[in-house]
Order: C-alpha cells, then structure tokens, then sequence
C-alpha cells in the first residue's frame, strides 16, 4: 500500500498453512469441475473444510491427546519434532504458535517488507505482532522503542510493554523514570497514563524526585482524569479520581516550605489532614497519619574516577576563564547527575563552576552553581539540574569553566578505560579542552552518574 504522501505503508498478510490433505482434496475437486458441475458443487470450499476439520472433532481424554513420547531423535530438528507430535495426534491443523517455531519470516508463511517503524506507528505495529504471533516483528518493535526511550515517553511506554507482556522494557522504562524522575513526571505523557500505571509509579521507592513534584504531577493526572471522565475539573473531583492514590504520596517528607506553601494550599487535603501533618513536622508526640510517612530512598549515584593520583605545583593549575574538556563513552545507558572537580590546594576557598555536557555540539545540560573545597586532595561534587539521558556507545563532552582560586589539585596517571560497577567509560581528549585537560591529566577527575 502506498498512500497520498508516498510513503510505504507496511502490511502483514497473515496464511494459514493448509494440511496436505486439504491441498490434495482442493486439487481433485478443481479437475473434476471441468466434466461435471454438480460433482464440484458437492465438495464445499476449502476455507468451509478448514472450519469443519476444526468442529467436527470429537473430544479425547488426556491420554489419546498426550501419548506417551519416544525418545526424540538428536538429529531432528525443534520444528521436525513439532510437527510429528501432531501428527502423532492426529492434528491436521498446526497450533496458532506455529510461527515461534521458525527462525526467519520466510519459514513462517508471512509476508513482510523491510522493517520500517516509526514512533507513531510502533505501538500498533507492536500490537498486531503479538496478535498474529510474529516474534521477530515483535523484538524490532521493542528494539526500536528501548532506542527511543526518554524520560518525556517512558510513563506512556511504562504502561504499554505491560499490556504488552514485555519485562525487558518495563525494566528500561523504569531505569529511566528513577533516574530522571521530576522530567518524566513533568511531561505531558505522565497525563496520559492509565490509574494503575499511577499507583506504580508513586508507591516507588527509587523515584529521584522531590515529593512536592510528585504532589503536583499527581494533580495534573488528576486534572486530566476529570476531563476524560467527564467530570467538572474542582477539587473535589481530582480527590475523588485521586482515590486511595493520594495516600501513597509521601506528603509528610516534604520540606517544611514545600508543605507550606504548597500542598497545605492545595484545597486537596482535609482540614484534619492539614493541621496532622504540621503536627508531624513540629510536635514531639506525631500523630498518626495515613500517608506514607518513609522518604524514598531514591537512587544512589555512581562515580567513575579516571586518575590514579593528583597533585598540586606552584605553577598549575591556575583558572582564568578557559575550558577544560574531556570526551568520554559507555558501553550501556547510564545518566549523568554531574562531575566531581578538584579544588584548591591553598587552603579552603570556594569556586564557580559553570558545568556543561554535549554530543555533537548539542548542549544537552548544564548548569552554572558553586562549590566550597576544604583545602584537602578530595573531589567535590557539582550537579545539573537534571540527569542527563547518555546512549551507549557515542562520545560525550564533558566541559567545566571554573572561577576562584589560581591554583588548585590536577590529577595524573589518567586512565583511557574505567570500569565502574557494570558500566565500562573510556575516555579521550576533546578539541574544546583550552586550558591542558586531557586523557593523562587535568581536571573533571569524575563523572558522577546512575546507572
């Protein structure tokens, strides 16, 4: 099929494989309609004999259904045997899971042009290979939407590979919405989410999220599930859609402000709910509460370090507007939550750091904040506003622009390949770099990642 734009539409053509008996029948009743006509009308069309194979079984016991087996032959093949077990059964007509059996789509009677999806046609695509039992259509289509994920798609994908009865992408899914939890609640997809994806999602306890955040995205589904059911948006109705789900947000691990000046206002909460959760924040004796009262745990970060040693001369190294620059790759999906730099080695002093991460030239975050290092060798962390999203396989750059003292440490004895955990970063020296980072020596010592 083509249509009006020209683009190729791909089509799935589902066949039946007919029994030989079938096939040799259609063929005698097709030579005998050339002598006689009422010969042929007798003999019903093959599609009507498929049908009536089918209904005119009798019913057996377990024991006529499942012979006991003969040892199978090492040489035959998984098909082979398949097939003499319904024979060995007197099925004439193969299992609807035939096709799982066959390696490649010419084997299992489909036809398929090249495999060509499309973010808004996978999900269907995905939906008619597992209908028609097509597994290699299947795994291209999850392949293609693991590729895909992002924190703005992954509550939507979370809820589909579950109907779908996919654990591989449930699982990717999940890794992403831990990681850069605020962006994927914040996202217009997380609106779109069926209630029980909802519950999932805010009983979690690795969500690396504020929780006046999820407060908040809780009452944008909210909002949204009111106009789906055609409910009049108040607050009554994003309570009532809310349901027992607004107890699984843990409320009371707010920041004081947060509560303040945010969810106490919201009109969501009771009067009794209001006064026993300032309560909890101030009174020595705590209510009892039916929110959870436990703060996440979150995600614990990981740090790749990629000197062996540092040091500090009179002479180095000294900061006065210049870059340094290093471009790193991984081997899996990690997120990158920011850098760990050196600091002074004259004592305590405090320096901005304007951090950035790029791939091809595309600034994909940063961040300009401050840090305080206390004069020793150690490393001090600096972070993005958000984790940012790093695919395998393709070279990063990680950038910093500091301003403070003249001198700080530098490390030596740089390392091209680390291995942090089950994540293998190599590293290799950047064109940005002006002011001596590279692979053996410099600054940004470590990247400070979930994974």
């Amino acid at each position: 099929m083509v249509d009006d734009k020209g683009k190729n539409m791909k089509c799935l053509t589902f066949f039946l494989m007919l029994p030989e008996t079938v096939k040799n029948r259609s063929k005698k009743s097709s030579k005998k309609g050339n002598s006689s006509s009422s010969s042929s009308s007798k003999l019903p069309p093959v599609c009507y004999e498929i049908i009536t194979l089918k209904t005119k079984k009798k019913k057996k016991m377990a024991a006529d259904i499942f012979p006991r087996k003969k040892p199978a032959n090492p040489n035959t093949t998984a098909v082979q045997q398949y097939h003499q077990q319904n024979l060995n059964n007197n099925n004439t007509i193969p299992a609807p899971n035939w096709q799982g059996l066959y390696p490649t789509i010419r084997e299992r009677y489909i036809y398929c042009d090249e495999i060509d999806l499309a973010a808004d046609t996978v999900l269907a695509t995905l939906y008619a290979a597992k209908k028609y039992i097509v597994p290699h259509l299947a795994r291209a289509c999850v392949n293609f939407l693991e590729t895909s994920l992002s924190a703005k798609n992954a509550c939507v994908l979370l809820s589909q590979s579950c109907l779908f009865e996919e654990p591989d992408l449930t699982q990717r899914c999940w890794e992403v919405i831990d990681a850069q939890a605020e962006l994927a609640l914040k996202s217009e997809g997380f609106c779109d989410i069926d209630f029980q994806t909802l519950e999932s999602i805010l009983r979690r306890e690795t969500l690396n999220a504020k929780e006046i955040v999820v407060f908040e995205a809780a009452l944008n589904w909210a909002e949204v599930e009111c106009q789906r059911q055609d409910l009049p948006v108040s607050i009554e109705n994003k309570r009532k859609v809310l349901g027992k789900a607004l107890y699984l947000i843990r409320i009371p691990t707010m920041a004081l402000d947060d509560f303040a000046n945010g969810a106490a206002q919201s009109g969501v909460l009771t009067l009794n709910e209001t006064n026993d959760i300032f309560l909890w924040y101030t009174a020595a004796k705590k209510p009892e509460l039916e929110f959870v009262s436990n703060a996440r745990k979150g995600l614990v970060p990981q740090r790749c370090h990629r000197f062996q040693s540092c040091a500090y001369r009179s002479n180095q190294w000294r900061y006065r507007g210049r870059c340094d620059s290093i471009q790193f790759a991984v081997d899996k999906r990690v997120f990158i939550a920011g850098f760990g730099l050196y600091g002074s080695s004259c004592g305590s002093a405090e320096y901005s750091a304007k951090i950035e991460l790029k791939r091809q030239g595309v600034i994909l975050g940063q961040n300009l904040s401050k840090y305080f290092s206390d004069g020793s060798s150690n490393t001090f962390p600096v972070w993005f506003e958000y984790p940012v999203q790093i695919e395998p396989d393709t070279f990063y750059t990680a950038s910093v622009i500091l301003d403070g003292n003249e001198l700080s440490y530098f490390g030596q004895e740089g390392m091209t390949e680390v291995q942090c955990g089950k994540v293998t970063v190599q590293f290799q020296c950047s064109s940005d770099s002006t002011n001596g980072t590279g692979v053996q020596g410099g600054q940004i010592p470590e990247l400070i990642f979930y994974a």
